[in-house]
């Protein structure tokens, strides 16, 4: 397969996108809260739902359906409310909860699947994403001449960089969460949970 990305454009691209995955933000802050209140496993979960996030709008942009952005406005509207309320009730259910030694099965597998809604919704609801990745693609290749094996490239070149950075943020509060206490890690969890809240309630005020 012939691609119109050479080995120096997708070296620049990668770069760039570990750089910018790894300035502070929402989505960081929710990675190392997962991690350090539930274990590293639901770090990870919360990266691949940014991850799968990032990857939908990377398809949007790269084949010219910004458009799409704007027809679905309602959309967009709705899906930052769900995201925002459900943030909150995760962040109440951190605040209320209680130290457990042991997990079972089921309530791992349900924590799994919140934590990858976590970063999906906090992916999703920042509609500004898409016109990002326009100005941002450009500036690294023809976006006239990409295929469907450059568009591949780019997916996985997201995956390593944005994944890669947000994993090492979720491995860091995890490593630092085994170092305290169930009497330290209770007020961690209320922290979080307080953290949870306000990033609800700030998807949910950027719509207004």
């Amino acid at each position: 397969m012939e691609t119109s990305m050479t080995f120096s454009t997708i070296l620049a691209l990668f770069s760039a996108m570990v750089v910018l995955a790894s300035i502070p933000s929402v989505s960081v802050l929710t990675v190392s809260t997962r991690a350090a209140t539930s274990g590293f496993i639901h770090g990870v979960f919360t990266t691949i739902g940014i991850v799968v996030g990032d990857i939908i709008f990377i398809i949007i942009s790269i084949w010219g359906l910004a458009f799409l952005a704007e027809t679905m406005g309602s959309l967009f509207f709705l899906i930052k409310y769900l995201g925002g309320a459900y943030l909150i009730l995760l962040g109440i259910g951190l605040c209320r909860s209680k130290s457990k030694g042991v997990e079972t099965e089921e309530m791992m597998n349900t924590s799994l699947l919140s934590s990858f809604l976590t970063g999906l919704f906090i992916t999703l609801a920042d509609q500004k994403a898409t016109l990002f990745y326009l100005g941002f693609f450009p500036a690294f290749l023809d976006i006239s001449e990409v295929s469907y094996f450059d568009t591949s490239i780019i997916i996985a070149i997201a995956i390593v960089a944005v994944g890669g950075v947000k994993l090492g943020y979720a491995f860091m509060a995890d490593r630092a969460r085994l170092l305290i206490n169930s009497t330290i890690r209770k007020k961690i969890n209320i922290a979080a949970g307080c953290v949870m809240i306000a990033i609800g309630v700030f998807l949910i005020l950027k719509t207004v």
